[in-house]
């Protein structure tokens, strides 16, 4: 059979035929294939700020799927913007960063915090000059963590960025941890949905070895998401878990301290699973107290000197448990009513992004 032979004019038309349009409903398929990279138009931290510092080589990293870079400039601002040089399309992070602008090692383009191609040494002078020719994510520093905000095509610009007060409010201490897990990002969350994982998984800690092995959970509403907690149990061991939606998507829960762990009452976790793609997620685990004056002192010693390794050790234990873990796992389950919180999760994120895809196929942006 011989081969068929394409004209180049032929080949352009058809590249430049409009893309068949699929105007039916978003289908259980579509929705897991997105769900795989996140979900849109919500911040999500990428890195810890201390990797990020000024007149140092830009950072790449990729989160939800896309090449990003980060850099500070002079004064010490995170920028945050798509790693690709709009020239050759190479990785702007392999470039040099020179205070003001990020300049490409390859041909020597350079880009402004806007974007903006400010200079093209090769040919100065041509119409790349001036174009806001890279993509800009929106970008802010909340308790030692950049957080990014990735939005959809009907949503690029960002609403305000309003963290959980146990990040932001001076009566709060607290120490981010942040590791690459491989695994699918979702199952981190489900893993923080199931208080009862503790009780057998974590026996061993210092802080969660105590508590009935059998409970019933309930499920209440709050006006940003539910709590999944332990019917008739409270501040004995891993009780309860929050998810909550307000801007960012995470899980927050408390886990009850001994008389030897000190000042400040329950330790608070702040717990965010961000996709770096669909098998590898960036983990952010915010361990806070409410301490003020010299309690934060003593709280702050403590954890420093005894209590952060052992919280490093309850870590890997999930991400033992975790590793490897591919989305798809959901049909070899067999689940129960410990699980009812992971389930209203789960079908929670779904009802999010199919919401998302229909106004997107509604406004031709699919």
């Amino acid at each position: 059979m011989s081969a068929t032979t394409i004209s180049p004019s032929a080949a352009r038309t058809a590249a430049r035929a409009p893309a068949p349009t699929n105007n039916g409903p978003v289908t259980d398929a579509e929705i897991r294939e997105a769900l795989k990279l996140g979900v849109r138009n919500r911040w999500w931290p990428v890195l810890p700020s201390r990797f990020v510092k000024p007149g140092e080589k830009p950072v790449g990293l990729t989160r939800l799927g896309e090449p990003i870079v980060l850099w500070r400039d002079a004064a010490g601002a995170v920028h945050v913007q798509v790693d690709r040089c709009p020239h050759r399309a190479v990785p702007l992070s392999r470039g040099q960063n020179e205070g003001d602008r990020l300049r490409c090692n390859y041909h020597g383009v350079e880009v402004g915090p806007d974007g903006t191609v400010l200079s093209v040494p090769g040919q100065p002078g041509c119409p790349l000059e001036g174009k806001r020719a890279v993509k800009t994510y929106p970008a802010v520093e909340v308790a030692g963590a950049v957080f990014v905000w990735f939005g959809d095509a009907l949503h690029e610009e960002a609403p305000e960025f309003i963290p959980p007060p146990q990040l932001a409010a001076p009566d709060w201490e607290r120490f981010v941890c942040y590791a690459d897990w491989e695994m699918y990002w979702r199952y981190s969350l489900d893993n923080a949905m199931d208080p009862m994982h503790g009780t057998f998984l974590h026996a061993n800690s210092h802080t969660m070895y105590q508590g009935d092995t059998q409970a019933h959970f309930v499920t209440r509403d709050t006006p940003t998401g539910f709590f999944f907690e332990k019917e008739g149990q409270r501040d004995v061991n891993f009780d309860w878990s929050e998810l909550v939606d307000d801007g960012a998507i995470y899980v927050r829960l408390e886990i009850p301290y001994p008389p030897s762990g000190g000042p400040g009452g329950n330790f608070a976790i702040i717990g965010f699973a961000t996709p770096i793609d669909e098998n590898n997620t960036a983990s952010f685990f915010w361990r806070c107290r409410k301490v003020q004056g010299w309690q934060r002192d003593v709280w702050r010693f403590l954890y420093k000197t005894r209590m952060e390794p052992r919280h490093w050790a309850v870590l890997e234990q999930d991400r033992e448990m975790l590793a490897g873990c591919k989305p798809g796992l959901e049909k070899h389950e067999m689940l129960y009513q410990h699980d009812a919180g992971l389930i209203r999760l789960r079908r929670y994120l779904a009802q999010v992004t199919r919401k998302q895809l229909t106004e997107l196929r509604a406004a031709g942006k699919a």
